[in-house]
């Protein structure tokens, strides 16, 4: 929804609250319920109501549970209500004023420290015992700057000044937050920054309504709120799609030639092109797909990446579309070419034409990025790509890509595709989940949409409780060949029931399509459940609007028999393994 993208009007959003939802709700969009808890030491039913927004508008459709006012550590550390509602993600709303302690001017050096210790094993002990009970994600909001310096200068190294000891505090926080991978840190004293401590703080507000910042601020907060919950439960974007003339470069190559174009250091606005191609190269360090959709002949394209004073080269990008056809069908075209969907793009043009016309036949994002010296602000601020965590396997994402660009070719060459699959001589590790890769295995179960039978939805600390529970039967793939190591891709767990596994998750990365890497998993399955005494594999299929290619998986790939179909489309499938016969051929499976 356009007037959710950054940057929106806040004032228009929340006089504008209800007509929004009611529109979100009505516009059909598939979405995952979750299970939200806000608990605040502030007024919070304003964040609440914007955020149910920005959530809706990224495929989620939340239910709240709201603290009372000032409840937030009770309701954390006691329980109550919160405790029937048992939420997937806890958002602790505090500031500066939930501090019962701070530095005073007679304290000494010793008793400043003292107060700052004890005031964060309060924090502390209120998000294990969140975790005892939930088992959760947990934001906590980091502390925002004082609105006034006692000391002045000073008060930011003085060691009785307020602003040095949030800092701390802060820092305190960061350091728990990376000893965790289900803790997540809402950065509220960036935020307070990019909209000014002046205009953040309205103390008439706090006075009269409790609210720990101003109102004009709550739809931002809530936007940076939704920006963690959606990357957490798979909602990022994966690719960013870059048309090249005044966008990448100011001017037309194929009009003012290579040397005529804007990119370097000469002038101002060649710098702004310089930075912004800078920022854009560094997304394929955090596992972001590079591409390019341009209106252009092609070796003219070339030939521009290839400036010597730019910063990306056609090495960057997985997927190069620089034609005459219309960028629509190039960005599904690009889809297809990585395996990845259209709503997966993020769609960067200066033209406003062109954005409209992609974002309405593709379903690809297309940002009012501004002038070129609003670039990267508004892409950065959008959160397109929000990080989480960062995992080996997103370090590595574009060389995995093109490692399937060179298969893709291999095959090509390949009659018999029996053949082709040999010759990439594939080794798979296949083991029960293990505590090095719940991240990445949580990580895929929130970011797998096409390959997914049942779409659910897992965190750290759930895949954690699936590896531990005996009645569990779980397994990881990953997949090496002679073009390079694809990390792990696919998952699968299901839980006993007497001689029968009831098989709750199955997914399988795109990048690894058409590889027989189902049937090494399911070799893997079968040999795991009869260890413990199975008889019968049940599967489920639950259709959603991404996952239709798996809709004859069970039955048409694996040999299961189907057993029950519902109108809606919901599948179940039992397979039985006492006379199984292993089915992967072409895979060297390490278990």
């Amino acid at each position: 929804m356009k007037e959710l993208e950054y940057p929106f009007d806040s004032s228009y959003i929340l006089k504008k609250r209800k007509k929004l939802k009611r529109e979100l709700l009505e516009n059909g969009q598939t979405r995952i319920k979750k299970k939200i808890a806000v608990l605040g030491g502030a007024t919070v039913d304003d964040i609440v109501s914007c955020l149910e927004l920005f959530l809706l508008d990224n495929g989620i459709e939340p239910v709240f549970y709201k603290s009372e006012y000032n409840m937030y550590w009770e309701d954390a550390v006691f329980g109550g209500e919160i405790d029937e509602f048992e939420p997937d993600v806890v958002y602790i709303h505090t500031s500066i004023r939930n501090l019962r302690v701070t530095p005073a001017v007679t304290d000494s050096g010793e008793q400043v420290e003292s107060k700052l210790r004890a005031e964060y094993e309060r924090f502390e002990q209120m998000w294990q015992k969140l975790y005892e009970r939930f088992s959760c994600v947990i934001i906590q909001d980091n502390f925002a700057m004082p609105y006034y310096r006692l000391l002045g200068n000073s008060d930011v190294y003085d060691i009785h000044g307020l602003t040095g000891f949030v800092g701390r505090f802060n820092e305190k926080i960061y350091s728990y937050a990376r000893g965790r991978n289900d803790f997540f840190v809402l950065d509220i004293n960036y935020l307070s920054a990019c909209v000014g401590l002046d205009r953040w703080y309205d103390l008439t507000y706090w006075y009269l309504y409790k609210y720990a910042q101003s109102l004009q601020a709550i739809p931002a907060l809530a936007f940076e709120i939704s920006k963690i919950i959606k990357a957490v439960f798979g909602k990022n974007k994966k690719c960013i799609a870059l048309d090249l003339d005044n966008t990448l470069w100011g001017g037309i190559v194929g009009d003012d030639g290579v040397e005529g174009i804007k990119i370097g250091h000469e002038d101002a606005q060649s710098e702004s092109y310089y930075e912004f191609q800078s920022y854009i190269k560094a997304h394929k360090d955090i596992g972001v797909i590079l591409s390019v959709c341009s209106k252009n002949e092609h070796e003219n394209a070339i030939a521009g990446l290839e400036h010597p004073e730019g910063v990306l080269r056609p090495d960057d990008f997985i997927v190069i579309k620089a034609n005459w056809e219309p960028k629509s069908e190039n960005i599904k075209a690009s889809a297809a070419q990585i395996g990845i969907l259209t709503d997966s793009f993020v769609f960067v043009d200066d033209n406003p034409a062109e954005r409209e016309i992609v974002s309405k036949q593709t379903g690809a994002v297309a940002p009012d990025i501004g002038e070129a010296a609003d670039y990267i602000r508004v892409l950065d601020r959008s959160g397109f790509f929000e990080v989480t965590r960062l995992s080996k396997d997103d370090l590595k994402r574009n060389e995995m890509y093109k490692a399937n660009a060179k298969r893709n070719e291999l095959q090509s060459t390949f009659a018999d595709y029996g053949e082709y699959l040999d010759s990439l001589e594939m080794t798979a590790v296949i083991r029960p989940f293990e505590k090095v890769f719940f991240e990445r295995i949580s990580q895929l179960t929130n970011k797998s949409n096409q390959f997914n039978l049942t779409t659910l939805r897992c965190s750290v600390s759930d895949i954690a409780s699936f590896a531990q529970d005996e009645n569990y039967v779980t397994l990881y793939g990953s997949l090496k060949d002679k073009f390079g190591d694809n990390g792990v891709v696919s998952i699968v767990a299901g839980r006993k029931k007497g001689d029968e596994l009831d098989i709750t998750l199955w997914l399988m990365s795109c990048r690894v399509l058409k590889r027989d890497m189902e049937l090494a998993m399911l070799d893997s399955l079968v040999s795991a459940a009869k260890k413990k005494g199975i008889k019968t594999l049940r599967g489920l299929y639950i259709p959603t609007a991404k996952n239709k290619m798996v809709k004859d998986f069970y039955d048409g790939v694996l040999g299961f028999e189907k057993t029950r179909q519902d109108d809606d489309g919901q599948a179940e499938y039992t397979l039985d393994i006492e006379e199984y016969e292993n089915k992967n051929i072409h895979i060297d499976v390490k278990e």
